[in-house]
């Protein structure tokens, strides 16, 4: 579509589209927020235009998370231009939630030089429901994508009896007994 060639209907029409779409949808460029719509500001519980400006970063729970979360997402971003997770985020107030993410790059080159990204609030069919430490909400993110502990621990730079003794304390915090009941409380099955 040629911006140049929309009459002004059309870009009323466009940013209607962004602006009342029934999910969150951010447009950032790099990793700073440039504007987002307001299915996205009630989600994060923000007003309109508050966050224009701030990093990515203070909605994440932590620091560790925002550049853990950022390096996997700049490595598929940069082979596809795609990158989705599932992962846990946080609210102005604070509050942790599930939230599936999807972002799409303009330049593989560039991938976080401009990007459009899609947030969904999935909290009611996946609530946080015991709290977790920053590493335990990295193997949860990661196991809820059905990696296997090996893959996690490579992925986090940790080894496997780490992710197996963190994925051991998810288990005591979620009070399942076996991996196949942490799957379940970690997709929302359960």
């Amino acid at each position: 579509m040629n911006p140049d060639a929309l009459t002004p209907q059309s870009r009323h029409d466009l940013l209607m589209a962004f602006d009342l779409a029934p999910v969150g949808l951010l447009v950032s460029r790099n990793r700073i927020i440039q504007s987002y719509n307001q299915a996205f500001a009630r989600m994060f519980g923000f007003e309109a235009e508050a966050l224009a400006g701030q990093s990515l970063a203070c909605l994440y729970p932590s620091a560790e998370e925002f550049e853990h979360i950022g390096d996997r997402a700049l490595e598929a971003m940069r082979n596809t231009l795609v990158y989705a997770d599932q992962r846990i985020m946080k609210r102005r107030n604070g509050e942790l939630f599930w939230c599936r993410v999807i972002g799409q790059a303009l330049d593989k080159l560039d991938p976080f030089g401009a990007s459009v990204w899609v947030f969904e609030d999935i909290s009611e069919e996946r609530p946080v429901t015991a709290a977790l430490t920053t590493r335990e909400r990295e193997i949860a993110q990661l196991l809820a994508q059905g990696k296997s502990s090996k893959e996690t621990g490579r992925l986090l730079g940790i080894s496997y009896r780490t992710v197996e003794a963190h994925k051991a304390r998810l288990m005591r915090k979620f009070n399942v007994g076996s991996s196949i009941e942490l799957m379940a409380k970690l997709v929302g099955l359960e």
